[in-house]
């Protein structure tokens, strides 16, 4: 009879045990690949509680290796496996998890990594950081689709991010800000002003066109000639143009396809979006200004500079600052103490979301809308709908109460 193996203590020890000098325990062990492990714990208890773990990552197929591979090592794979994103929008990730991941959190063992270790994170970035709730949401973003790949080659189980953000969200009474469009009263206003300016009237025709046909920036700023029937009253998206700012490569404009598919799109020009491209069309006329960029094989652009070259969304959004400033002062200047309305501070993506909300708010089919603007998912534009409806039901039934006011008085 083959005598057991025993502990100081007379315990039997499993195939794989030992007892070292010091009284502590190791368990050895080797993968299917032929790789030898070990873990080690103070007690015998606490080794096989480590045991067990180690047999249920097997029958699972958890890699051995995950608990020492750090987040940081998947996010690696994960920049080299990711494919299908526009290039700004990969960018833009990886700084975000480098930013704000890579130096702390980054170092965890990802075999570890538990929801609560995920919330903590979140709630540090709140609190410690001071991060707005919309840069944690794009944290998070990156994060999940990182631990996603953890889940997919055999890391982990599941994705410990999974409702992190929504519990956060839960838990401060905290939502992501949602974008406000411009009411019509501020919408004419920031037209009228541009039109009349002898300053900004230039920038009219641009901000026109994407206030009245819900154009992203890169849909807009890459139009192109041939793009545009003024007979027949159609814009053809087929391109947008991006702006990248690159450590290495510098900075430079790209062509890319649309954002989604439905971005391939026609859409029908209102008379106030033909009638900006008549005026931007002869304001180059008259000051002998033509295209000269050739991006890709793209040229003859309709939106140009004074040189002759295509806009970026950062002239865009600084020119919008510029006009909100100037015709706010000038609304002041008049008011003489009165109250008035003034424009909010918004951005290029505002006058896009404007649009769709007037679409809403004129009864518009929500297919219709959802093909003029481009929209893959029908949610996307069903949430426009709903916040749009929503203010116009609270107007509404403003005007009601005052009418029923009349008769009560």
């Amino acid at each position: 009879m083959i005598e057991r193996r025993k502990d100081k203590n007379r315990r039997v020890l499993k195939e794989g045990e030992s007892q070292r000098k010091d009284g502590t325990y190791d368990y050895r062990w080797r993968t299917s690949d032929g790789k030898r492990h070990s873990v080690y714990a103070k007690t015998l208890e606490e080794l096989r509680e480590k045991e067990n773990a180690i047999q249920r990552d097997k029958r699972d197929g958890i890699r051995a290796e995950a608990k020492n591979t750090t987040l940081n090592d998947i996010f690696d794979m994960w920049v080299l496996l990711k494919k299908g994103l526009k290039d700004n929008t990969f960018q833009n990730y990886q700084y975000m998890y480098n930013q704000f991941v890579y130096p702390d959190f980054g170092q965890s063992k990802v075999g570890l990594l538990k929801r609560s270790d995920v919330r903590r994170f979140y709630n540090m970035l709140l609190d410690e950081r001071g991060l707005k709730i919309a840069t944690i949401d794009n944290i998070h973003t990156v994060l999940h689709q990182v631990l996603n790949l953890a889940v997919e080659d055999d890391y982990l189980r599941k994705n410990p991010a999974d409702y992190a953000l929504k519990e956060l969200k839960q838990a401060r009474n905290l939502e992501t800000e949602k974008r406000k469009a411009l009411t019509l009263e501020e919408q004419n206003m920031f037209l009228n002003y541009l039109k009349t300016s002898k300053q900004y009237h230039h920038w009219y025709p641009i901000f026109a066109v994407m206030l009245g046909s819900g154009l992203r920036v890169g849909e807009a700023t890459g139009l192109r000639w041939e793009d545009v029937d003024l007979e027949q009253g159609i814009i053809s998206v087929n391109h947008t143009l991006v702006y990248y700012n690159h450590a290495e490569n510098g900075c430079y404009f790209g062509v890319n396809t649309p954002k989604t598919k439905a971005g391939h799109r026609l859409i029908p020009m209102t008379e106030i979006v033909k009638e900006a491209f008549q005026i931007e069309k002869a304001y180059q006329e008259l000051h002998h200004i033509s295209s000269k960029a050739e991006i890709d094989g793209y040229c003859n652009f309709v939106f140009i500079n004074r040189f002759g070259n295509v806009h970026n969304q950062g002239t865009l959004n600084k020119a919008l600052r510029r006009v909100i400033r100037d015709c706010n002062q000038e609304i002041l200047d008049k008011a003489s103490g009165k109250r008035v309305t003034m424009l909010p501070r918004f951005s290029c993506h505002i006058l896009r979301h404007s649009f769709a909300t007037r679409l809403c708010e004129a009864g518009i089919n929500m297919k219709v809308i959802q093909d003029v603007l481009g929209h893959a998912d029908i949610g996307t534009t069903m949430n426009i709908y709903a916040d749009a409806t929503k203010d116009m039901k609270v107007r509404e039934i403003g005007v009601f109460d005052e009418y029923m006011a009349k008769w009560r008085a």
